[in-house]
């Protein structure tokens, strides 16, 4: 039901288009096929100076380029949704006269937002796969540590590098649920997901914050990088991994404790 709602395909669209719009930009930037111009970090930026060389890292720059705002935006979006939607249509009660029970209803609408990331990561990759053959040549990749891998093995790390995005987004996830629970409106709810989204990004560039920088979900979102080096290197990425699986557990367990003892009355 989740994925024929016109606001997901329109979601999806979004995520899509963004690709298309860095692609045409590089091209128009490059003119006749130079590079783009841009050497600062090894972020979107680093990867956007390679794509006129090589079309594959169109994938990681969109990929660098949705992951800080669109793709959880768009996860806050659904995730808050998922249960305050029900409630303000006035559905929720009448799921749960079915013997499914509160609990596997809350696991269902959390494997959907999930279902979710992982479409519009790979909604991203695809788009940007394409962008990049159409306008860019493809080709052997040359890593950020300076090895050279065939094409080949360099889409087999684009597609783990979608997968690691992917995963970044679970912590997203487990939040706008625990949020959905709070209330009966799915407006409230998805505005209050992605107020909390760039209330915590904004926290994450304050240097006065270096402490408690590493415990906020978006801290290690970019570290998905590491996997275009030779070798990999796994610290930050064990990190993410990790600290999106505390998230998961601490507010899944939150959203749990408080939609079994709620009084639905919608």
């Amino acid at each position: 039901m989740t994925f024929r709602r016109w606001r997901t395909l329109a979601l999806l669209a979004v995520l899509a288009g963004v690709p298309v719009l860095v692609g045409i930009a590089v091209k128009i930037q490059t003119g006749d096929g130079g590079a783009a111009g841009h050497d600062g970090g090894e972020g979107g930026p680093a990867f956007l100076s390679q794509v006129a060389h090589n079309g594959l890292f169109l994938v990681f720059a969109s990929l660098a380029v949705t992951l800080p705002f669109f793709l959880p935006m768009a996860t806050g979006l659904i995730a808050g949704d998922s249960i305050a939607g029900e409630a303000q249509g006035g559905t929720l009660r009448y799921l749960l006269v079915a013997p499914a029970g509160r609990t596997r209803l809350l696991l269902v609408k959390y494997a959907t937002t999930l279902t979710f990331c992982l479409a519009g990561t790979l909604v991203v990759a695809l788009s940007a796969l394409t962008t990049g053959a159409l306008l860019f040549p493809l080709g052997d990749i040359t890593l950020l540590s300076g090895t050279s891998i065939p094409f080949g093995e360099g889409l087999l790390r684009a597609l783990a590098i979608a997968g690691v995005v992917a995963l970044s987004l679970i912590g997203v996830a487990a939040v706008g649920l625990f949020v959905s629970t709070l209330t009966t409106s799915g407006t409230a709810a998805m505005a209050t997901t992605v107020g909390l989204l760039i209330t915590v990004q904004i926290l994450d560039t304050i240097p006065q914050l270096e402490a408690v920088q590493p415990y906020l979900f978006p801290h290690y979102w970019l570290s998905f990088a590491d996997l275009l080096r030779d070798p990999v290197y796994w610290d930050q990425l064990q990190k993410n991994v990790g600290l999106q699986a505390l998230y998961a557990v601490v507010f899944g367990s939150a959203a749990w404790a408080r939609f079994t003892t709620r009084d639905i009355t919608a």
